[in-house]
This record gives C-alpha cells, structure tokens and sequence, in this order.
C-alpha cells in the first residue's frame, strides 16, 4: 500500500496570515521535500486556475520537486486536461526528469470558473472529459497515434514525444 498527501499551491491572499507568491511557492517545494524524507510515497498538487492559487502549471512545479526529492512519486490532483497533447508531453518529461516517479489523476474539475479561460461550454462538461480522458490514454499506449473527436483537430498517425521511461524501456 503507498501512502502519500495531496495539497495546493495557495496564496492566501486575504488572510492575516499572507506570503508572497514567490514564499508560498517555496513552502510548498518544502513540504514535498520533507514528505519523502519522512518515507511518503506520493505527493500530489491540485490544478487550479483562479488568483488565490499558485498551481496551475502542476508539472512545472513538480519538476521542481523533483530536482530536490530522491523516491517520492509526484502526481497532479486532479489534472483538468486542458489540452490532452499538452498534458501527456509535461507529464512525461517530468517522468524524464524524475527517473519515473511521475503520475497524472485526471479529472473534470470541481470548480467551473476555468472554461472560459479554455474557450470550453459548460454544457459539453462530460463529453469534454471523456474526449480527453480517451485521447490522453491513447496517446500513452501508442507512440504515434491516429485519433478523432469534437473538441479538438484530429490526429493521423502522429507521433507524440517525448515518451515516458517505462515507454522508453529504461525503468525507473
């Protein structure tokens, strides 16, 4: 069984107790950092696009973390998919850069205040996410893909770089 944390990169603006950005952010790569040299297995950061959160660039700030951690898994909670393309070639070069410790959870969101930013309908909320969901995990099958849907052009036998270190048969 692994055991890990989940948490956000917030600002707290607001509060009494308010940092900079540049302070939370650095508060946050510390705590990931203590968290796998306490023994956890995963640390999580949720995506967020709205001003009181610093997080909505997941990958970026878990290659950080990578850079300062030896073992502990680093996931998104929860990846929006904005662009399913986008997210499978962050992921996997955090992937890269981590030696295989890096993990996507994927999900529609639990705020709505992002679609606009994404030129997304409310009303297309599941299909959206099935689109994407479906094309990300094609692209992680298969290293040159041919693939179809609503939201977004299609693919015809594209490849989809860089590849992940399991898909690159170099293991962890």
């Amino acid at each position: 069984m692994e055991i890990g944390i989940d948490s956000f990169a917030s600002a707290m603006y607001g509060t009494h107790n308010t940092l900079s950005s540049v302070d939370a952010m650095e508060q946050l790569l510390d705590r990931i950092e203590l968290a796998d040299q306490v023994g956890l297995d995963v640390f999580g950061i949720g995506e967020h696009h709205k001003k009181e959160f610093l997080d909505s660039a997941t990958a970026i700030i878990l290659s950080a973390a990578s850079a300062r951690t030896k073992r502990i898994h680093l996931t998104s909670a929860v990846t929006v998919l904005s662009a399913a393309v986008r997210v499978y070639q962050n992921f996997a070069t955090l992937d890269l850069i981590s030696k295989g410790r890096a993990e996507i959870v994927v999900g529609r969101g639990s705020s709505i205040e992002a679609y606009p930013l994404f030129r997304f309908e409310l009303k297309d909320y599941d299909q959206l996410f099935k689109e994407k969901l479906g094309l990300l995990l094609k692209i992680r099958d298969n290293e040159f893909v041919t693939w179809s849907g609503r939201y977004r052009p299609a693919l015809n036998n594209l490849p989809v770089y860089p590849r992940t270190v399991v898909t690159n048969n170099v293991g962890p």
